[in-house]
């Protein structure tokens, strides 16, 4: 289970950026944070011990009454931000998300405290994303599972893309469970292991991560420091 601390975000989309010597670099801009701490679990109340981050805006108006006293029996206060149209707007964070930690890394943080990109992470520093997949709905073998398919000579007909055989004729007689089938494809959660940080845009609340990340445009995922990752020999 990954333990390291991360932030909620929000994916924007895919570009390319280049290095001092020319390489290029195919990157997946994310905005992480800032998140906000709204509640800490502990091991003698909870039976496990995390950070509850809060991430987004949502006006106090279109926030439920439940949550909105969630808020304010942890202490957080709404934040009070500009309108469009210029006018005073209380809100309250969009996205609540529990990661867990050691003991020794949530004592570090108490709850209102703001966690930035720069706090967090470095560029070159290699990180999990986590996020729900594209849904592609109901698909076949071909495209959940990569199957060949049959022959298209010799009088092949209407088998083509087929799966081929799912069960056996006397013993067991019935179809085994795990068989590759068509079903739901996607829409599910994700998670990309060892991806690099290109860069950091601490300003804007920008990492740039090489390679792809589970989810379409403004799919909310979570960035955490990679639980895989190998570590350097003294």
């Amino acid at each position: 289970m990954n333990t390291h601390l991360g932030l909620i975000g929000k994916k924007l989309g895919c570009t390319q950026i280049f290095d001092a010597n020319g390489n290029v670099a195919r990157v997946t801009v994310v905005e992480a944070g800032p998140c906000i701490v709204v509640r800490k679990r502990s091991e003698e109340k909870d039976g496990y011990v995390a950070l509850q981050l809060g991430f987004g805006e949502r006006r106090e108006k279109l926030t439920k009454k439940p949550l909105v006293g969630y808020f304010e029996k942890n202490n957080v206060a709404a934040k009070t931000v500009k309108s469009r149209k210029g006018h005073d707007v209380k809100v309250y964070p969009r996205t609540l998300k529990e990661i867990r930690l050691s003991i020794e890394d949530a004592a570090k943080f108490e709850v209102g405290q703001a966690l930035t990109v720069q706090d967090l992470f470095t560029e070159g520093q290699l990180v999990d994303v986590t996020g729900t997949s594209k849904g592609r709905g109901f698909s076949g073998v071909f495209r959940r599972h990569h199957f060949a398919g049959m022959v298209s000579t010799h009088g092949t007909h209407e088998y083509r893309r087929h799966g081929g055989s799912i069960g056996t004729n006397m013993t067991p007689g019935r179809t085994l469970p795990g068989i590759k089938m068509p079903g739901q494809h996607g829409n599910k959660r994700a998670t990309v292991q060892n991806l690099r940080i290109a860069k950091i845009v601490a300003d804007q609340n920008l990492v740039l991560i090489e390679g792809s990340v589970p989810g379409s445009d403004e799919a909310v995922v979570t960035v955490r420091g990679a639980v895989k990752a190998k570590k350097k020999k003294a």
